[in-house]
């Protein structure tokens, strides 16, 4: 089984769920919580041993908590680190980029973030990072990643936040769920 998880103020209705559903059709996706704690508990309601999770920014960091929980394969795409900081600025009321539906991102859930915070050790890795994101930088996730016998890391230069040519690395995917 294979979960994939948004970024902040996306969605299942995002072009990242509708490649990857295309491509791997036993996918499943959920419209997260804002708040985190109730985000891992909905996906943790999914999840088995042969579960490998696909994660976006925020994603990748919910990816990243719940593979090492359960020593879970995980591909994070353009992953978010440090949300308890990055996404600070965005307390109030926010909007899905996917629908314009509005959320409102808590104080209280940055501490649920923090929480959250672990290190690479258990969880098997592919980081897919693309050098010219302008959200996040992709030199932290590379720093973190870079040299671990449990991760494999591919940078792209250029690119974006979004990953647009996420079609282009489906193989790639499909090898590390299928060989290791």
């Amino acid at each position: 089984m294979i979960i994939y998880l948004h970024g902040f103020g996306s969605c299942i209705n995002s072009n990242k769920t509708k490649i990857l559903k295309r491509h791997f059709p036993n996918l499943i996706a959920f419209n997260l919580p804002p708040s985190p704690k109730e985000a891992i508990k909905k996906i943790e309601k999914s999840i088995s041993s042969k579960t490998t999770l696909i994660g976006s920014s925020l994603g990748g960091y919910y990816a990243l908590y719940l593979a090492e929980k359960y020593g879970l394969k995980a591909i994070l795409i353009n992953p978010s680190l440090k949300p308890y900081k990055t996404l600070k600025p965005y307390i109030g009321i926010q909007y899905r980029y996917c629908d314009n539906k509005p959320f409102k991102w808590k104080k209280e859930y940055l501490k649920e973030l923090k929480l959250l915070k672990t290190k690479p050790k258990r969880g098997k890795y592919l980081v897919l990072l693309q050098s010219k994101d302008e959200i996040l930088n992709y030199k932290k996730a590379l720093k973190k990643f870079k040299n671990k016998s449990n991760a494999k890391v591919i940078v792209e230069f250029g690119g974006n936040h979004r990953f647009e040519n996420l079609e282009e690395y489906i193989s790639i995917i499909e090898k590390f769920i299928h060989n290791t």
